[in-house]
């Protein structure tokens, strides 16, 4: 009976202990078997998705009452630097005296804001003193550029009057006169005569551009 007794508890031992054991095993046998099914999962891990950047800075808003336009592009001059025989007159003029023609381009300039006698005369006394007058036309050919939106061709400002002064005024009267202002009776006379107050330019009158 002892000897009977003893083995069923061996075989009890016995069983429990295999069932144990399978218990463990099952698990990592069945983790072994996925990783070698997949491969490429383990060789190629996937890469982690990468976030936008957050976005910084000070939000702007736009007024949808204002229309938003880009630069306008430079035009050319409507004659070129050497086309002073296009106005005989004016050409004649600024030869014999540069000065009447440099006041009423710096009038039409200034807006009224300068006469032709003060410009003109200041650019007598800049000449007879100094022999520097281009140092003062040049800056209204400056002025000019940036009302008109046209290029420093065919050289900087400075460059040009200082080379030929007199064919630089011939060339900024005859750009202001095709723009259809009327040089001789000065910024106040034209704004009249076009009923537009005493600010407002007149409009280009189509003049061909070179």
């Amino acid at each position: 009976m002892k000897s009977n007794s003893s083995l069923s508890v061996l075989f009890f031992i016995q069983r429990l202990y295999i069932h144990l054991n399978l218990c463990f095993l099952l698990p990592r046998l069945s983790l072994s078997l996925s990783l070698s099914l997949s491969p490429s999962t383990a060789m190629y891990p996937s890469k982690p998705v990468e976030s936008a950047p957050p976005v910084t800075g000070v939000p702007v808003t736009l007024n949808p009452n204002i229309h938003h336009v880009q630069s306008p592009v430079p035009v050319l001059w409507s004659t070129g630097l050497c086309d002073c025989m296009d106005d005989v007159g004016n050409c004649c003029l600024t030869f014999w005296c540069p000065c009447i023609t440099f006041g009423r381009i710096a009038e039409i300039a200034d807006r009224g804001t300068t006469s032709c006698g003060t410009a003109g005369a200041l650019y007598v006394i800049i000449a007879l003193l100094t022999g520097c007058q281009w140092i003062y036309s040049c800056s209204y050919r400056s002025k000019l550029r940036r009302q008109y939106n046209l290029p420093d061709s065919p050289c900087c400002d400075c460059c040009v009057h200082w080379c030929c002064d007199a064919c630089a005024l011939c060339q900024e009267y005859r750009e202001l006169k095709n723009r259809g202002y009327d040089m001789t009776i000065g910024w106040q006379m034209n704004m009249e005569r076009r009923g537009q107050g005493t600010t407002q330019p007149p409009v280009m009158q189509g003049a061909m551009l070179r």
